[in-house]
């Protein structure tokens, strides 16, 4: 890996970059930071905002990189001379021989068709292995089979094994990538830095209540802004639902963690960004993935993804909270719910007094003290919000049964975001049927959660993270 950025890299800033005091100041990413930049470094800025190639200027690719870096921008994703032939599929499976079949007939009609297809059937019974290996055959796809199961990162590694291209690219059984899935994630390695990429994920569309929901919600749909995926940022994690990786990247840390039954997908990523690479989200094309087929099911599911909670933070020190706001935030809200409004409004205003006092280099350090610090106290509100209704949601149910207080601040935080991003949203369910399914996601997500602390012995998901930003460091980086 280098430091420097490709030549014919174009970036564009974050949405969420605002610039200030003349444009010499840039503030947003995730985590965010604010940048203070020379007048030159101000007029690149501008230069790349606009469009402008980075090109073969060594200062114009150290600043786009610490730009890329800190979340403040993105590559613009641009034609490649990157072959698909370049890539190995890896398509695990266990006893769905239809959704295979489904998930090849999706690869072999995209604009850009992959190299090799490696299917690894995971264990499955002997008439569904039958079945799987006569849709492998017809695809002209290398099948792998495993005598006993052992769960989606293991089968991954057994595919990975036969790799012998420079890139691989992990689907799961049953997923359908758009046709340009390939042309759009590919660019995306001209970049040296980049370990792996993945597209968005999207619920399958269907008349089912779950299949509607998920359309708006599915854990795994991370929106539709593209990111750095880093722990503790807007995008902590991307799945191997479908992601493009370097082979040689993905070999050097020993691939996937046989071990963990779900979250071996984030853990691979986390240690690939602990390894010093990148790993980004590109939502410019999306892959489809079915729901399961009953509540049941659907719930299992959830439980599952939240029982991996306490074996990721065991491997991954500091990258799991169930909230990360400051104390001064968390104080504020505290004060509003046992209800003195007041009292927590004073505390929000000494926070902007003492950011403000950070902002020194600033033209108006208190207009942006005031600012940052009061959106980011009244945003905590979301968070907190999420944490009482999935990983804390037994404490505040026990809270809101003994104090009449603390169940209007539960009630309020389980009805008012689901209602409000109902009303934002689609709206493909009522807001009966919307709000039931939310509460009922983050109840059995939560379950999970308890669940893999308890067979971790680690309580490290459920410690609130209430570090005040920035911390010990500068509270204004210099580019």
């Amino acid at each position: 890996m280098t430091p420097d950025t490709a030549p014919t890299v174009r970036v564009a800033l974050d949405g969420s970059v605002r610039s200030v005091d003349g444009g010499r100041v840039l503030i947003g990413g995730s985590p965010i930071r604010l940048l203070r930049l020379s007048a030159s470094g101000a007029a690149v800025v501008a230069e790349l905002a606009a469009g402008g190639p980075v090109g073969d200027r060594p200062a114009v690719a150290r600043l786009a990189r610490r730009l890329l870096e800190g979340g403040l921008a993105h590559p613009r994703v641009e034609p490649s001379s990157r072959r698909a032939g370049d890539v190995t599929v890896i398509i695990p499976t266990l006893g769905r021989p239809a959704g295979l079949a489904r998930t090849l007939a999706a690869l072999a009609a995209g604009t850009a068709v992959p190299g090799r297809v490696v299917v690894v059937d995971d264990g499955s019974a002997p008439a569904a292995a039958a079945a799987i290996a006569a849709v492998a055959a017809a695809a002209g796809a290398d099948l792998a089979r495993r005598p006993v199961t052992g769960g989606p990162g293991a089968a991954r590694d057994t595919g990975l094994a036969r790799v012998t291209t420079p890139l691989v690219a992990f689907v799961d059984g049953e997923v359908e990538p758009e046709p340009d899935w390939l042309a759009v994630l590919l660019p995306h390695f001209d970049d040296p830095a980049v370990a792996a990429v993945a597209p968005r994920i999207v619920a399958t569309q269907g008349p089912s209540w779950l299949a509607r929901f998920d359309r708006e919600r599915s854990p795994l749909d991370l929106g539709a802004a593209p990111a750095r995926v880093a722990p503790r940022t807007r995008v902590a994690y991307v799945p191997t639902t479908a992601l493009v990786a370097r082979t040689d990247a993905v070999g050097e840390i020993d691939g996937f963690d046989g071990d963990l039954a779900f979250g071996e997908d984030v853990d691979l990523v986390w240690r690939l960004v602990e390894a010093g690479w990148t790993v980004r989200y590109e939502p410019a094309t999306t892959a489809s993935h079915p729901v399961r087929g009953s509540l049941g099911t659907w719930l299992a599911q959830r439980a599952g993804y939240g029982s991996s909670a306490g074996p990721l933070a065991l491997r991954h020190q500091g990258a799991l909270a169930p909230v990360a706001i400051s104390a001064w935030s968390a104080a504020a809200w505290a004060l509003a719910a046992a209800g003195f409004p007041l009292a927590g409004l004073a505390v929000g205003a000494t926070a902007a007094a003492r950011l403000a006092g950070r902002l020194g280099p600033l033209e108006h350090p208190w207009v942006e003290g005031v600012r940052l610090a009061g959106v980011g106290t009244w945003g905590a509100w979301r968070p907190l919000a999420s944490a009482l209704t999935r990983p804390w949601w037994p404490i505040a149910v026990a809270a809101a049964v003994t104090s009449r207080r603390a169940r209007r601040a539960v009630v309020a935080a389980a009805l008012v975001p689901p209602l409000i991003d109902w009303w934002r949203g689609d709206r493909q369910l009522d807001p009966v049927r919307y709000t039931a399914l939310r509460l009922l996601d983050d109840a059995a997500y939560g379950a999970g959660v308890w669940a893999g602390c308890a067979r971790a012995r680690t309580l490290e998901p459920l410690r609130p993270d209430l570090h005040s930003w920035p911390g010990r460091r500068a509270a204004v980086e210099r580019a």
